[in-house]
């Protein structure tokens, strides 16, 4: 059964540990998140863009798979199912749909109107018992279509938006989504220390978690970050392990072509990946 992120999110801040986000793509990397988590007791949380939920024919497509899967395989973790990056029509969608958690990114609205349809979302949640994710500050990098240049957001601006009672805030603090360019100039995390500061136990949410070093996932983690969302890094891990098995020619040996075959490796490779992550969030063992 699918469950709000609020506890597992709360938990994480007072333990200071941080949940994982991982964006699922399909059906193989659903299972591989699923599996990784249930083996190491692991909460986790699955993030769902809105392309990603129109790839996969639909956010009630989404919710079936992910609801049959947890029943299916026994899981017994806490899972989240999250819209990532949602507008506020999305937010609205995923609801009627059946997700547990969804984020509204307001953040490229002036600050009053990401405030009123934030205060909207907060009243519809708490009656349904979801969590609610907010963002202030353009992340930069791409994220469907919304380009922002590792910008840091207002620790004031922070302060109005957790207030509205949203349950995880993200903000930037010069986080990128994708790849990290080579004059990277790291996080701010004087900006994460003012804006812990103002918005308390609110567990802080850091967005473009792939390419960042260890040691600084870490000092975030000991900042208030409670959660960190993966996407990249597991999409390059299965990537890699696809191209290595059709450039050895294994796809043309037996039957190497079925897709459950051809897909095995990468499968592997998201497991791995995952596996990672939450060694590195401290969240093993914590479900």
């Amino acid at each position: 059964m699918l469950v709000s992120a609020k506890e597992m999110l709360n938990k994480a801040k007072a333990g200071k540990y941080a949940v994982g986000q991982f964006n699922i793509n399909n059906l193989e990397w659903t299972k591989a998140i699923l599996l990784t988590a249930e083996e190491l007791k692991s909460p986790v949380i699955l993030g769902v863009s809105e392309g990603a939920g129109k790839y996969m024919c639909g956010y009630t497509t989404v919710v079936g798979m992910v609801n049959g899967m947890i029943n299916e395989l026994g899981i017994t973790v806490p899972v989240a199912l999250h819209l990532d990056h949602g507008s506020y029509e999305g937010a609205k969608k995923c609801i009627e749909a059946g997700f547990s958690s969804v984020m509204f990114d307001g953040s490229h609205y002036p600050i009053e109107e990401n405030i009123a349809k934030t205060k909207e979302l907060v009243k519809i949640c708490e009656e349904k018992g979801l969590s609610l994710e907010a963002e202030v500050g353009a992340i930069g990098g791409e994220e469907d279509g919304v380009i922002g240049s590792g910008e840091v957001a207002d620790p004031e601006e922070c302060k109005m938006i957790a207030d509205l009672g949203v349950t995880m805030l993200a903000a930037g603090i010069g986080n990128i989504h994708g790849k990290y360019p080579e004059n990277w100039a790291g996080l701010s995390f004087d900006t994460l220390d003012a804006i812990q500061q103002l918005t308390g136990t609110m567990p802080l949410v850091l967005h473009g978690g792939t390419g960042i070093p260890a040691d600084m996932i870490q000092k975030a983690i000991s900042l208030g970050v409670s959660k960190i969302n993966v996407n990249t890094e597991c999409q390059l891990a299965f990537a890699a392990a696809t191209r290595e098995y059709v450039e050895a020619g294994k796809d043309l040996q037996g039957k190497g072509f079925d897709p459950r075959k051809l897909l095995a490796p990468g499968f592997e490779a998201i497991k791995a990946t995952v596996k990672e992550k939450m060694e590195l969030f401290g969240s093993v063992g914590k479900a």
